[in-house]
């Protein structure tokens, strides 16, 4: 009979540990438990597991492992059977799905009632920092970005998953965990070594086109004619241009029905700023190489030295607001010519509906938490059998960027614990947390709401047989591109308090009531005031900022790497057919 316990899930691999021997020491304390199989549990549990097990499929788990695997969760529960947890995520569809059905699942599990709240990304920000400003336990866990990275591991406020693991031993800890079969634990790990926050889904922000009309003969042709190049998926920032225009101002018409070469939001609204802080700056070429961010400075312009943030302006050696931000900026900007005249008052969610009408024929910056949406059998976007008129490529990049610089923008929503929630009601949403994630349950979700977090669930053969329905999602995953696209980093020490300045400015810019420079130039100046007063008033001696000194624009344009002084050069569009062009993802 196959043995249920793999002893070497706790062994990390040599990036996660090269700087924390005492957080290796830590997980390896947990592989010391109780085998699953000896668990005994009365009739009307096994019945309840049985139901269950035809409910959560498919999975990666063999029928055996996966009935193992429950039980677990239902006698480690029995302590905290009667208790009512709250805890709180954004509202995507995977979210929505684990508050409307998992979460009732997991209570005729365990006993354990989950009030699981769903509300906008904004409001769960401000919902964890008012716990944390207060001492009161709002929620008992939070599935929060992991872009608050470099604020959880600075100031001390985090029930890291690392304690929770080796929690009285590791007996709370779910034996199959699988640590290393989540793919993106490198984005919820600090300098430290120490995982501060658990994965629960992901998505990637790509390239989306019709790849039906670019493969059109008469447009290619017509594209050809004009442009010099083939219509084909965009490499770099003036292709994306090119086509956006073909279609925006030379098709303009298709079957009729109005169409345009771009799609984008611009409404002064909290989701603009994610637009832009979420890697838009790095496509264009902000920044330095290295991943998961750049290093020494990175997609957010700010400089950090040996860990500790040293200012975002050129002047202090950062490139929020240097010639590759403005241009990246101008783009996004100009670009909003060439989309629907309402996309300037639209928001995150309402902009998802337009490329669904079958009026866009391409968006550089395309979520795929959206994918879901995407493959209705009733939509003007997908064939009769199900596959769809679109697909999904790497993201076009700017005239700054660099080779071995990240791609893009990879979201990580992430369970995250606060010190101050009263740990047996901590204890019971880690055992919920740890049931949303297991190898019986991910497979399950991610096919639901197509946002993959495990290794063993993207390369099974349930995801084999989906890929030809989602448009090149699973060929995504499944190379080292999801190593390339990457959220936030640790960069940035204060990200609640620093996130609101993005959308606020670049309002102003998209308003015309500031120019592009005048407005970075606000946004670099707010942040260096605020790293100068977090190294004042920071109990926490933890990489705190160390901003440098002012010197002229040019000493730091003369330096290696970021930040980079204008290019003037101009930049001929380059395609690639779709086939040559996800050999990037190889």
């Amino acid at each position: 009979m196959k043995t249920f316990i793999a002893p070497t899930w706790l062994i990390f691999t040599s990036l996660l540990l090269s700087s924390s021997a005492t957080s290796a020491d830590l997980f390896l304390k947990a592989a010391d438990d109780t085998s699953v199989d000896s668990i005994q549990l009365n009739a009307e549990d096994e019945k309840k597991i049985t139901t269950l097990i035809s409910l959560l499929q498919p999975t990666s788990l063999t029928s055996l492992e996966q009935q193992q695997e429950l039980r677990w969760f239902a006698q480690q529960s029995k302590p905290f059977k009667g208790l009512t947890i709250r805890v709180v995520s954004e509202s995507i569809k995977t979210h929505v799905y684990e508050s409307e059905v998992l979460a009732r699942l997991f209570y005729e599990l365990t006993g354990i009632h989950v009030i699981h709240e769903i509300t906008e990304e904004d409001d769960v920000i401000k919902k964890i920092t008012a716990q944390i400003e207060t001492g009161l336990n709002l929620y008992d866990a939070y599935i929060n970005d992991s872009d608050l990275i470099g604020s959880h591991f600075r100031n001390g406020n985090i029930t890291s998953i690392t304690e929770l693991v080796s929690f009285d031993d590791g007996k709370l800890t779910l034996p199959t965990l699988d640590i290393n079969d989540f793919i993106g634990i490198k984005f919820t790990t600090g300098p430290d070594g120490i995982i501060y926050q658990l994965p629960d889904q992901q998505f990637a922000n790509l390239y989306w086109y019709r790849s039906d009309w670019f493969e059109d003969v008469t447009f290619k042709r017509q594209f050809k004619s004009k442009y010099g190049y083939e219509l084909g998926v965009p490499q770099n920032w003036q292709a994306y241009e090119d086509i956006a225009h073909f279609f925006s101002n030379d098709i303009k018409h298709i079957n009729g029905v109005r169409v345009y070469g771009h799609m984008d939001y611009a409404a002064t609204d909290p989701s603009l700023g994610w637009r832009i802080s979420d890697a838009w700056l790095s496509m264009a070429g902000v920044g330095d190489v290295g991943l998961p961010n750049g290093l020494p400075v990175d997609e957010w312009g700010i400089r950090v030295e040996q860990c500790h943030p040293v200012g975002a302006s050129v002047s202090r050696g950062g490139e929020l607001n240097g010639p590759a931000a403005v241009y990246a900026i101008d783009k996004f900007v100009s670009w909003l010519d060439l989309a629907p005249q309402e996309a300037r008052k639209l928001t995150f969610n309402q902009a998802s509906k337009w490329p669904k009408t079958g009026q866009i024929a391409q968006q550089i910056f395309w979520y795929s938490a959206f994918v879901g949406e995407f493959i209705d059998p009733e939509l003007a976007i997908v064939n009769e059998d199900g596959t769809p008129k679109w697909k999904v490529a790497p993201s076009p990049v700017g005239k700054y960027w660099q080779t071995g610089m990240k791609s893009g923008y990879q979201d990580t929503g992430a369970w995250t614990f606060i010190n101050n929630t009263p740990k047996e009601r901590q204890l019971a949403a880690w055992l919920y947390a740890q049931f949303l994630v297991s190898k019986s349950v991910s497979l399950h979700k991610t096919l639901v709401g197509y946002t993959p977090i495990r290794l063993s669930d993207i390369e099974s053969e349930a995801m084999s047989q989906k890929a030809p329905y989602l448009g090149g999602l699973i060929e995504f995953y499944r190379s080292e591109a999801r190593n390339v696209w990457t959220p936030t980093g640790t960069n940035v020490p204060d990200y609640r308090n620093m996130s609101g300045h993005w959308w606020h400015y670049i309002g102003k810019i998209v308003e015309g009531k500031l120019s592009t420079q005048q407005g970075l130039d606000a946004i670099a100046d707010e942040f260096d005031r605020h790293l100068t007063e977090l190294s004042q008033s920071s109990s926490n001696t933890k990489c705190v900022p160390k901003v440098n000194s002012p010197k002229p624009s040019d000493y730091w344009f003369k330096q290696p790497g970021a930040p980079k002084a204008a290019l003037e050069n101009s930049v001929k569009g380059k395609t690639l057919p779709y086939k040559e062009a996800i050999l990037v993802w190889e």
